[in-house]
């Protein structure tokens, strides 16, 4: 898996699950697309299931698997995060993703409730959700300041009643929303702090800058406020063990 802070965190939950269980950690991917966390996954050893509505989306998982030769650890299902008690049996995976997906249901609150039900005792939860500041910071800088302030005053962070995106995060709101839940929230931390506003140019003019950019990146990942302008918010919270 590439050396970004939310790679990192994943290593290292599966790393500790593993050491656990003293087997493969099982893992969910909940709109897990085309594979793009489920693949590097799967590669670390891990057995994961991708629950995905898009055809098309298993289409390009399949045709990842296959180049990746993980089609053994990777079981694609299509469903939703609404239907997922009847896609994936209850509290059946170490680790549990809902990257991307928080944004884009219905109802973000029943979808958090799902992703903890089909955690096991004592295993996580990680999502990543976009982030209403960043999405304020990086069209004021653009100069779109109508878009900026309506994505600053609106209740779910979103530019117009065109925008795709449902709702933007901020990170009190989302640590509230996963404890809602009864996570234990243990992590958060930004991804891409300033790697979206720092210009292609750049980088490609002065060596070594992307590898430094990097650094900096994952440096600045866990620092209030960095991380709280950062393009993307990243939790890991867990599901209390049972006890006795």
């Amino acid at each position: 898996m590439r050396a970004s802070a939310v790679h990192r965190a994943l290593e290292a939950e599966v790393a500790v699950a593993r050491q656990r269980l003293g087997a493969a950690p099982r893992v969910l991917d909940v709109g897990g697309g085309s594979g793009v966390w489920a693949v590097p996954l799967a590669r670390l050893g891990c057995v994961v299931t991708v629950v995905e509505p898009s055809p098309n989306a298993l289409a390009a998982l399949y045709r990842r698997v296959a180049d990746a030769g993980v089609e053994q650890l990777v079981n694609p299902v299509q469903g939703d995060a609404d239907s997922l008690a009847d896609a994936v049996p209850a509290a059946s995976a170490e680790l549990v993703l809902g990257h991307g997906l928080l944004e884009v249901v219905e109802d973000p609150a029943q979808a958090v409730r799902a992703l903890a039900n089909a955690t096991a005792p004592g295993g996580a939860v990680s999502v990543l959700v976009a982030n209403r500041y960043a999405a304020v910071l990086v069209r004021a800088l653009a100069g779109r300041l109508v878009q900026a302030r309506r994505a600053l005053d609106d209740p779910h962070g979103r530019l117009g009643t065109a925008d795709p995106v449902l709702r933007r995060f901020d990170t009190e709101g989302l640590v509230a929303l996963l404890a809602a839940s009864g996570l234990g929230v243990e992590l958060v931390q930004g991804d891409g702090v300033v790697a979206d506003l720092v210009p292609g140019g750049v980088l490609e003019a002065h060596p070594g800058a992307a590898e430094a950019l990097a650094e900096f990146e994952l440096s600045a990942a866990g620092r209030a406020p960095l991380r709280d302008i950062a393009s993307r918010l990243h939790a890991l919270a867990r599901r209390p063990a049972i006890s006795g």
